[in-house]
């Protein structure tokens, strides 16, 4: 069973035991990530994640390494747009060291010169192996190219020239201004104890002082378009339209029309594309929510001499689904999210990150007959008209990287797409 706590200064901690179980996860989750920089600190969310690893008053970066690995264990971390996540996967007689390691990271970085020089140079080559590689890089254009000039738009790594700029004095800034206990949340998962998270918790995150909880400013999408020409293989497409955020009573209507046009091989663009017409190996849809936002992406790769024909085609599908999606389409989706979102939960890690999505997005965690019953409510009435508003408003974006010179301007595709 879920018990969720909170400590007098606001920290959070959720636990889900899972008594068949003999391994754990526990982890962090900071809700703050690259949509809180100023544009001065583009980057530094993601540098002072790397920087945890690299040594605190207690530990060297050897250590905190090797204190997990020695015990068969498994540290790591990441850095999203709202968050920034340390955790780890250890046994049962583990989970007080690896609950330890990850408070000391967190709260006691050394952000020692010479290590921030070697990471500095780890991030730079991130950034360039992220530029070298196409069905990378195009997404982070069309991130940029959907929402230009704003936080939400700009690359969680960072640009070579911020990433070259940051100091200690820097890293100890943002970690003053955001990293304090109402942003945190504490999930374990497995074979975890409550009672013994909380009393080591409280014993090593209690003396944080509260603070006012860090906010961003809304996102604010945008059509535009992104053409780098280049003498690569294939042309990497991406398009983008605006959806919806986690708090939009159309979240689930979004994701489920995601998958019918892009989610699988039985899907409309999958069929469309590659199985008729040979057009491609790979085509997808995705949906992706943030706390105020969210997108449609759609994603293939093509020939140089297919490229238009490829992107009349999707808008095209796009516009038909107004009017011809299927109840067995629609089954179909429904079954693949049911099964995804089960699927997804058996292992711990998964649990931590959603109990710490969930409490960072809705201040509590929704049983799992909720979240089912959400996905099921989904009409084909309602995606239609999804869909339908998703043609006429055309609001698109569009990244395209490789030999494009025949690829169709977004503004024509938009035009199709409405007309």
């Amino acid at each position: 069973m879920i018990r969720v706590e909170t400590l007098p200064n606001g920290l959070r901690i959720a636990t889900d035991p899972m008594p068949r179980l003999e391994t754990a996860a526990i982890g962090l989750w900071v809700n703050v990530g690259a949509r809180h920089e100023a544009e001065d600190q583009n980057g530094i969310a993601h540098f002072l994640e790397h920087m945890a690893f690299k040594g605190t008053a207690r530990r060297s970066a050897l250590q905190i390494a090797s204190e997990i690995e020695d015990v068969g264990g498994y540290l790591n971390a990441y850095t999203s747009n709202e968050s920034t996540a340390y955790y780890a996967r250890v046994l049962r007689a583990d989970v007080p060291l690896a609950l330890d390691v990850i408070a000391d990271i967190t709260l006691n970085p050394a952000f020692e010169a010479r290590e921030i020089e070697v990471e500095r140079g780890v991030i730079l080559q991130e950034i360039g192996q992220m530029l070298d590689t196409p069905d990378d890089v195009i997404f982070e254009w069309l991130q940029e190219t959907a929402f230009p000039g704003q936080p939400m738009g700009r690359s969680i790594l960072g640009t070579t020239e911020r990433v070259s700029s940051f100091d200690a004095a820097d890293l100890r800034r943002f970690v003053g201004a955001h990293y304090q206990p109402g942003q945190m949340i504490l999930a374990a998962a497995g074979a975890v104890d409550h009672e013994a998270i909380v009393a080591q918790a409280k014993a090593l995150f209690g003396d944080l002082a509260a603070q006012p909880r860090s906010q961003f400013a809304p996102a604010r999408f945008a059509p535009g378009e992104r053409r780098v020409i280049e003498d690569l293989e294939q042309v990497h497409l991406a398009l983008a339209f605006a959806a919806e955020g986690w708090h939009s009573p159309d979240l689930h209507v979004a994701h489920t029309y995601a998958g019918i046009m892009g989610g699988g091989m039985s899907s409309r663009l999958f069929q469309k594309l590659r199985e008729e017409h040979g057009m491609c190996y790979t085509v997808d849809a995705q949906s992706s929510a943030h706390e105020d936002v969210g997108l449609i992406t759609i994603y293939a790769g093509t020939g140089a001499e297919q490229v238009g024909d490829l992107c009349r085609l999707t808008m095209d599908e796009l516009k038909r689904a107004a009017d011809d999606l299927t109840e067995a389409e629609l089954a179909r989706a429904r079954a693949q999210r049911r099964a995804g979102l089960l699927m997804g939960l058996e292992g711990p890690f998964a649990r931590t990150q959603h109990m710490a999505r969930m409490l960072a997005l809705f201040g509590r965690i929704p049983e799992m007959d909720e979240m089912v019953a959400e996905i099921d409510a989904v009409t084909l009435e309602r995606v239609k008209g999804y869909a339908s508003r998703l043609a006429e408003r055309a609001q698109m974006a569009m990244a395209v990287y490789g030999p494009a010179e025949a690829a169709p301007q977004a503004g024509a595709l938009r035009d199709r797409l409405a007309g």
